[in-house]
């Protein structure tokens, strides 16, 4: 079969909600056959999660026939995806991997990571998965990696300096805009949220949330539309917001974001469930305790909402016991002992049912003004259905970054979008697929 149709998706899926792309590497589903009753060995496991270190020695600790062997990398901003990729190339890869959902469609593609179906207890996992983040991970048919988290888009929120304003908590776009305002009466220098130019995923979410789909598949080609109606819609509020100087134009995790947010500069920020910790980290040393709380994002007047984030484990190519290796995985996205065993390491929701419960107990909340919890849960029931990720999204990402370098000197949100869709277009037609737009 050619590169270019195992990329291609089934257009009829893509209505269900499974957001199939047709990423695998044969033209039927691999039979589900069962997995092997009880692996024995040693398996090594990469990656960047925080506390999968304490994950893995639990694991260890279980039981006594597979010895998991862990090793912390970068995250894929600092090189990871690049130093695993180059690994399961070469053939010393390690047998299982952490891949964010944006990222890997491009892994199945290069056939970097090996079909489940064979390997895992299907009911038992990924068959109790919504059908949003089911489709996350199966292309074709194919099951190539279980689901870990599936991290709503939250905006966190100073309402102690909303509150000072005469403002309330967001929550449309309308409203977002008129609290700037308010918050700008006060505090000429003081702006809502900052717009982060490093953060492309969160451009992606907020048009996903938009009713945009950048990415399609549709009679034996990709169709692309990043710089569709719904995508230039938001990047003209934006461009808006940044103009105002609603929102600042700010590196996020730079030295001058976490100073502007402790310092009370900067009123908000756009993030995910994920973010909480960290949020937390930067600013608790500021007497913020009970001035941050989550709510969802704001909308264009109907529910809607999107993932920012989130993660699958995979059995790579070349895995020297891909059963071992399966079992574990399966202990990492569906026991309750490994959400436990992480402990206080983040806010997590977690993908598999009932275990968002076991992470809000891990995690010490306290810091915050509401119950976190209950509103990832009401986000996580709004998230727009049918968006799917591309087959290369490297090239999107770099081409809007690249783009948003320019925000501070005339460049536009919406000229970043315009040129990430020629970007896009044009890589993924050098790398020989059919492209439409």
């Amino acid at each position: 079969m050619k590169r270019r149709t195992l990329l291609i998706g089934a257009a009829g899926l893509l209505g269900t909600g499974l957001l199939a792309t047709a990423c695998g590497t044969s033209e039927k589903p691999a039979a589900n056959v069962g997995p092997v009753a009880a692996p024995k060995g040693e398996v090594t496991f990469w990656s960047a999660l925080a506390g999968m270190d304490k994950v893995s020695e639990a694991f260890n600790a279980s039981q006594s026939d597979i010895k998991v062997k862990f090793e912390p990398i970068p995250d894929g901003s600092n090189g990871g995806y690049a130093k695993l990729s180059t690994a399961i190339t070469a053939g010393n890869g390690p047998d299982v991997s952490t891949v964010e959902y944006p990222q890997l469609p491009q892994f199945v593609s290069n056939g970097q990571v090996v079909p489940l179906n064979e390997l895992i207890d299907k009911g038992a996992s990924i068959d109790k998965c919504s059908k949003q983040i089911r489709g996350m991970v199966e292309f074709s048919g194919n099951i190539y990696g279980l689901p870990y988290d599936a991290a709503p888009q939250i905006f966190w929120v100073r309402k102690d300096l909303l509150d000072e304003a005469g403002a309330a908590v967001p929550t449309t776009w309308d409203e977002f805009e008129e609290a700037g305002k308010k918050l700008k009466t006060i505090s000429p220098d003081r702006y809502l949220a900052s717009f982060n130019p490093n953060e492309v995923p969160i451009t992606a979410a907020l048009s996903w949330q938009g009713g945009a789909k950048w990415f399609n598949s549709e009679n034996d080609q990709w169709k692309i539309g990043i710089n569709d109606e719904a995508t230039m819609k938001v990047a003209a509020f934006w461009q808006k917001m940044i103009d105002a100087r609603i929102v600042k134009v700010q590196q996020a995790a730079s030295d001058e974001w976490g100073m502007d947010l402790a310092q009370g500069n900067v009123a908000g920020v756009l993030g995910a469930s994920w973010s909480a910790r960290g949020l937390q980290k930067r600013v608790e040393k500021a007497g913020q305790k009970g001035a941050w709380i989550a709510a969802q994002m704001p909308t264009w007047g109907e529910p809607a909402g999107a993932f920012y984030g989130g993660s699958s484990f995979n059995v790579t190519k070349g895995s020297k016991n891909p059963a071992a290796a399966a079992k574990f995985i399966q202990y990492l996205s569906t026991d309750p002992k490994a959400i436990e065993a992480r402990g206080n390491g983040g806010a997590a929701v977690i993908a598999f049912p009932g275990l968002t419960a076991v992470a809000q107990k891990a995690f010490d909340s306290s810091f915050f003004g509401n119950d976190i919890y209950t509103v990832f849960a009401a986000a996580s029931k709004d998230v727009t259905p049918g968006w799917q990720w591309g087959p290369n999204w490297e090239i999107t990402k770099t081409a809007i970054g690249d783009a948003y370098g320019k925000l501070t000197t005339g460049g536009t949100v919406g000229e970043a979008i315009t040129s990430a869709q020629k970007a896009t277009v044009e890589g993924l037609k050098q790398s020989g697929l059919s492209v439409s737009e």
